[in-house]
């Protein structure tokens, strides 16, 4: 904790801006603590507790920015007792994480990539989540992990059931630039860490 401290000023002063391309460090790297966030963005700003989760859960984490919609970051922890271990964090709609950025349609987030990827059917808890395990945006500077949730933003009266519930979508699939499907929220997230006092990984990673 006493050499996180030594790093704080440093941080404070590239603490991100407006549209702000994120980093994998820093404040978002993965030695991140609670303590380096409320030194970053001001304790008054930093809030943890109970927030919804999916199937209707519950999960303890850290709100930045909790009452400033365009701010807001959500930051979950491995190691919810002591917030240390980070595990995501779900970026401002306003900033953007190696290109990735809120309203970016299927098609944009194929050509950063440099491939075609797949997400999850929409409708349902854990729908339109899309990872990366090729191509550019599988190889993120700093060692974190991004993905994108998708959302359809036209609802026209056609059969959906390529693109409904638990199932893997291509990115090439027609019908997502039919109902006009874009990302609605970017997260990076870092592995399980080997923490102290520890014993093992959870089951299932519970984040919404």
């Amino acid at each position: 904790m006493r050499r996180t401290a030594l790093l704080v000023p440093a941080i404070i002063l590239s603490a991100p801006a407006l549209a702000e391309e994120i980093k994998c460090e820093g404040v978002f790297g993965v030695d991140s603590t609670l303590e380096l966030m409320e030194a970053t963005f001001g304790t008054e700003n930093v809030v943890t507790g109970e927030t919804d989760g999916p199937e209707g859960s519950t999960i303890i984490a850290t709100t930045i920015f909790p009452d400033d919609p365009e701010k807001r970051m959500v930051v979950g922890w491995w190691d919810e007792e002591n917030r240390t271990g980070l595990s995501y964090v779900e970026i401002p709609d306003k900033d953007s994480v190696a290109g990735l950025h809120d309203g970016l349609t299927v098609k944009e987030v194929e050509a950063l990539n440099g491939e075609p990827f797949t997400m999850t059917g929409f409708w349902w808890d854990y729908g339109g989540y899309a990872g990366f395990q090729s191509g550019k945006l599988s190889d993120i500077p700093g060692g974190c992990v991004v993905s994108v949730y998708f959302q359809p933003m036209a609802t026209p009266d056609i059969d959906t059931t390529a693109v409904s519930g638990d199932i893997e979508v291509p990115s090439s699939e027609p019908l997502l630039e039919t109902l006009d499907v874009r990302v609605d929220a970017v997260t990076i997230s870092y592995p399980f860490p080997d923490l102290e006092g520890m014993d093992e990984a959870p089951a299932e990673d519970t984040r919404g």
